[in-house]
């Protein structure tokens, strides 16, 4: 019998720690790989499961997030059980308040699962880069007669204080919860390794509906999936199991291949993701075409590389160039473009990502930075190269000495800078 499952996004989060390319839109809605955004990766791994049942939950400036959906992800179809339905925070709880954690966000819209009766409730993330097979956790879940699957990944044991780490026995079986703790225990099997959360969560429906009725009469509770409610279940014994990601096996994909997944929550994490896909082999492969990464579709033309002229030579190297990208006599070099990137004469772009629209002067340079959407680099101008100056300008400079400029908004703004 095939099971029934509702997909459900947890895509609220402000994303602080990507300030500033947070600062006018939640982290789902961030762009990433030049033409995508992070939401794409799971809204594509869903659909590409056979998951059609998808429910997006937003919270925070989610204004860009909605308008990237309306433009990418509506469905259209004979069949009601076909949807993707972006569904802001309404306030239902009984205090009226904003989404507390990751179950109240969901006990506060239990109305729609209780509507839909799947058999599964598929409960995912939208801020991390990633590939996934859902269909084959839905297997080890049926399998295991669990009533919660619990997707992680093995991480070198060094890394235990970066995540929440999940205890096991030799059958997967989920024995307790460690929030990042050094001396976390290790896989049974594997003593240099622990199981590392990636929040993704798949439930029997009634026993996720149960939980999260109990979760919310609990005033000592945070509300939390990971903090609350799998804890609380795991002590009283319950089937709870972890999905090793390793084991995930994509279409057109070798059977060796090994599984890729980023949690881009800082902005070195974002600019090492994006410098990823440089690679000849990247372990992110876009060119999938059995398992495609879906996003918004634009009318724009190709990219060009005009002139080949010592000194004024359009080219792109080891590079990411997207649609509508004009280098006009300009290099790029190890880099990530957006869509309708302009590189004027002389200009010099490495080891950086540029989001939609950036506009690189005659003669300017720029290397190990991110510059966000409108952006316009002056003729001559420098950027990463004088990292005190960089400060100086007002630009947020890493620990790791990456720059980020910030996007520029309105139609207004870039006419001004373009006078």
């Amino acid at each position: 019998m095939q099971l029934s499952v509702l997909g459900i996004i947890l895509a609220g989060g402000k994303g602080t720690r990507l300030y500033p390319l947070t600062k006018e839109r939640a982290k789902p809605a961030v762009p990433f790989g030049g033409k995508y955004r992070i939401v794409d990766f799971v809204l594509s791994n869903f659909i590409n499961s056979g998951i059609f049942s998808i429910y997006v939950l937003t919270q925070f400036r989610s204004q860009s997030l909605l308008q990237h959906l309306s433009e990418g992800w509506q469905m259209g179809g004979l069949q009601k059980n076909q949807f993707i339905i972006p569904v802001p925070a309404q306030m239902r709880s009984s205090n009226e308040s904003w989404y507390q954690g990751t179950s109240d966000a969901i006990h506060q819209n239990m109305n729609l699962i209780e509507q839909a009766n799947p058999d599964v409730v598929a409960i995912f993330g939208a801020d991390h880069i990633y590939r996934m097979n859902i269909g084959h956790m839905i297997d080890f879940h049926q399998k295991s007669n669990a009533i919660c699957t619990v997707a992680a990944i093995p991480v070198e044991k060094h890394w235990a204080s970066e995540f929440g780490v999940i205890e096991t026995d030799n059958d997967n079986r989920i024995q307790a919860f460690h929030e990042k703790n050094p001396n976390a225990p290790a896989i049974p099997s594997r003593p240099d390794h622990v199981f590392a959360s990636m929040g993704n969560y798949l439930f029997q429906t009634k026993a996720l509906l149960d939980a999260l009725h109990e979760d919310a009469a609990d005033p000592q509770s945070s509300h939390d999936f990971g903090k609350d409610i799998l804890p609380l279940l795991t002590k009283r014994g319950e089937a709870i199991y972890a999905y090793d990601f390793q084991t995930n096996r994509i279409p057109g994909e070798p059977a060796n291949h090994e599984v890729y997944w980023r949690d881009v929550g800082t902005i070195d994490a974002y600019w090492e993701a994006n410098m990823d896909l440089r690679a000849v082999n990247p372990g992110l492969n876009l060119y999938n075409r059995l398992w495609p990464l879906r996003t918004s579709s634009f009318p724009d033309p190709p990219a060009k590389f005009a002139f080949d002229d010592d000194g004024r030579r359009g080219e792109a190297l080891d590079s990411i160039v997207s649609g509508g990208c004009i280098l006009s006599g300009g290099r790029v070099k190890g880099s990530v473009m957006g869509r309708g990137v302009r590189v004027h004469t002389g200009a010099f772009v490495e080891d950086s990502v540029l989001m939609d629209n950036v506009d690189i002067g005659r003669h300017a340079k720029v290397r190990r930075a991110i510059l966000d959407k409108n952006v316009r680099v002056a003729p001559g101008d420098t950027i990463g190269y004088d990292l005190d100056r960089d400060r100086q300008r007002g630009y947020t400079v890493t620990s790791t000495g990456i720059v980020v400029v910030e996007g520029v908004r309105s139609r207004v703004e870039i006419a001004r800078l373009q006078v």
